[in-house]
């Protein structure tokens, strides 16, 4: 709007202000025709007014508490001021209340004009609005009235042209530098690149390609590509490569984005491995336009893992070695000390017997006895670590268990832990495993131990525990009564990430070599399977407590006793027959003697061909007892299960010092069938016989 426009609209508003004051003055006279010509001249007023495209206002000032004509109130505006300023019915706003914060500067502009009577003409941003409004205000007379008229219209567009066009101009100079920098860059990069790159659209000519993969794909194939080459073309002449990068390079071009190892020989017949990897290539609008690769020369690389996966193969088996070592030895210590207490007893019989001392014979015999107790209580124990068994639950005194392992423990955690046990007083017992309990508590102190390597203070706590509602839906267990088993130390501690793992089958975070990460998971299998729940509390670099919560057995406890206790078997019926079937031929020597003491008839063989050979014979044979681990090509469990096939029903009684689950199909016996654990009572072994054969 120029300033002429502003001066012939300022002289219109005048006229109309001065033609108004005029037919005032007339009102008094002439009332009725006045009154007639009054709202004629308003209605043409009033129909300029709304008609203007600009925006139009009148301000009326007052004095307010921010002091004189500190303030102002709008008593006129037109339609067009909503779409100009962006605020609607604003006649009877005032200014404070409208833009509190931007007052003070309208309130100076205007008052300015009120009190000089100079128009003026500028542009400022209405912040509350966000509009850029250019205005021109002028005073309205006479001054007593207080009252400024402003017209004004929206230019934020123009603004905003004006601003982008300038930003435009002031950085057109930098982006176009930045731009040329980037692209050198990318060039270098491009080039630089250990990567061997290549860049391919949908009909597999080359888009780009790098020195270094131009090289390459020289060395490799013989002949060096460049931009606009064909790459099944070039390699016409190599059949067989050229099939094998069509291959690859077809589902790389179908969109498939992977990463592929493979071996390329050169044509002097070295083989080298690469890693390549497919990205899809898209224009701008995100179409896919071809592929590119970036190619990785890895035999180096690869070659160093597998120097690296011998080396640490090297080491486990040396750990293992070392492992097997330690508790050989101490198994030996231990026999050794077993064994002299059995062989000095027998060596003194024998002496008290060519003497004709037999009086003494008996304290000797009880020695051995109590020796051979001690020798399978330890053998029933490391057997504990080995077998995966179907649980064999029994009430269970674990006070008592924890302090028949005590020594055991101290030997296995080492003198630099302190270890200490709290077996609470009138401990309820529990219907578990003793065997796999043993194991689990021994897991958990070697876990102990590996958190403290520079020694600390360990301790297995034991108590009665009663979980109500609340405290079993935290334990994730039934409602009741249950012991808990705990050990703590003062080690490393677990993060809250590793203890949300730590039941992980396969999770470690012991070295490679130095744990399987199956302990831990074992350990949650059984207490679970037992009908409880083991609990993890940790703080790092503060320790760790491992809870295992088993359900409370209602009954009394029996004596435990690893041998059994002194059981009559009945004898044999005329003509029963029992077939032996053991390498071992002192095993098949004491079967057999037992058997021959009872009336049996006793078969004997030392393997399971020479035993199948009898089972398909019309020899009577009333029950087979066979060793589970045999030579001859077949298990005990595959000769009985051959045997069955000549004679259905055949009873079977597997003997052995270790139970492989594998050979009796993971402990799943069918009827007829049984296992007795060397070692045995001799007792115990014919009351076994005679059970089975009478049974069913």
């Amino acid at each position: 709007m120029s300033t002429d426009d502003i001066e012939k609209l300022l002289d219109r508003t005048r006229a109309l202000e001065a033609e108004n004051a005029r037919l005032r003055e007339q009102v008094g006279a002439e009332r009725l025709r006045g009154e007639t010509a009054v709202n004629v001249q308003e209605h043409r007023y009033r129909a300029l007014f709304d008609a203007m495209d600009e925006g139009f206002c009148v301000i009326e000032f007052f004095d307010g508490p921010h002091g004189p004509l500190s303030d102002y109130i709008h008593v006129e505006a037109n339609a067009a001021y909503a779409a100009h300023a962006g605020i609607p019915n604003v006649v009877g706003q005032k200014l404070r209340e409208m833009v509190a914060e931007e007052a003070d500067g309208w309130v100076e502009l205007y008052g300015g004009v009120l009190r000089t009577g100079k128009p003026i003409r500028f542009q400022r941003e209405l912040v509350a609005t966000g509009r850029h409004l250019e205005l021109a205000a002028f005073r309205l007379e006479p001054p007593s009235l207080r009252q400024v008229a402003v017209l004004f219209q929206d230019i934020t567009a123009r603004k905003r042209a004006e601003q982008a066009l300038q930003s435009l101009n002031e950085t057109l100079e930098t982006r176009i530098a930045e731009a040329i920098a980037e692209r050198k860059l990318l060039a270098d990069v491009f080039e630089a690149t250990t990567a061997y790159i290549h860049v391919l659209d949908k009909d597999f000519v080359w888009l780009a390609i790098n020195r270094s993969g131009a090289q390459e794909f020289e060395r490799v194939f013989g002949v060096r590509p460049k931009v606009g080459d064909h790459m099944l073309e070039i390699l016409e002449g190599r059949p067989q490569q050229r099939e094998a990068v069509r291959a690859i390079w077809t589902r790389a071009l179908a969109g498939e984005e992977f990463v592929e190892i493979a071996a390329f020989s050169d044509p002097g017949g070295e083989v080298r491995h690469y890693e390549m990897r497919f990205s899809t290539l898209r224009d701008a609008d995100g179409a896919p336009i071809g592929a590119y690769q970036f190619v990785y020369d890895v035999t180096e690389r690869l070659a160093e893992q597998d120097r690296l996966r011998e080396t640490e193969a090297a080491l486990r088996q040396a750990q293992k070695m070392e492992a097997i070592g330690q508790l050989t030895g101490g198994i030996a210590h231990d026999f050794n000390n077993l064994l002299a207490g059995v062989s000095g007893s027998l060596e003194l019989m024998q002496t008290r017997l060519s003497q004709g001392r037999i009086h003494d014979v008996e304290r000797y015999i009880n020695v051995a006895q109590g020796a051979a107790r001690r020798a399978a209580a330890l053998t029933h124990r490391l057997l504990a670590f080995s077998r995966r068994q179907t649980l064999a639950p029994k009430p269970t005194d674990v006070n008592r268990l924890i302090h028949g392992m005590e020594d055991l423990i101290r030997r296995t955690v080492g003198p630099s832990v302190n270890f200490e046990v709290i077996g609470a007083s009138g401990l309820w017992p529990a219907l578990v495993d003793p065997s796999q309990l043993e194991n689990a508590l021994l897991n958990l102190c070697i876990n102990a131990r590996d958190a403290m390597p520079d020694g600390g203070r360990m301790v297995v706590e034991t108590a009665n525990r009663w979980l109500d509602e609340r405290a079993a839906r935290m334990h994730d267990v039934p409602i009741g009564q249950y012991l808990s088993l705990c050990v703590s130390d003062t080690g490393s501690g677990m993060t809250p990430e590793v203890m949300a793992k730590a039941f992980d089958p396969f999770f470690t975070t012991k070295p490679i070599g130095a744990g399987t990460g199956l302990g831990l998971s074992m350990i949650y299998g059984f207490a679970k399977q037992s009908g409880g729940q083991v609990r993890i509390y940790s703080e790092v670099g503060q320790g760790t407590t491992v809870c295992l919560y088993l359900p409370r057995y209602i009954g009394e406890l029996e004596e435990a006793d690893p041998l059994g206790g002194a059981i009559i078997a009945s004898r044999a019926e005329q003509g029963e027959t029992v077939l032996v079937v053991d390498d071992e031929p002192t095993v098949r020597m004491l079967v057999t003697e037992v058997l021959e003491d009872l009336g049996y008839a006793a078969i004997e063989a030392a393997d399971s061909v020479a035993g199948l050979r009898v089972l398909q014979s019309d020899v009577r044979i009333d029950l087979l007892v066979t060793d589970v681990g045999l030579p001859g090509g077949m298990n005990g469990r595959q000769m009985a299960d051959a045997g069955r096939a000549a004679r259905p029903g055949l009873k079977v009684l597997f003997i052995t010092g270790y139970a492989e689950n594998a050979a009796l199909n993971s402990g799943h016996l069918e009827p007829g069938m049984a296992v007795l654990t060397k070692p045995f009572v001799v007792d115990a072994l014919g009351a076994r016989i005679r059970e089975m054969i009478t049974s069913g």
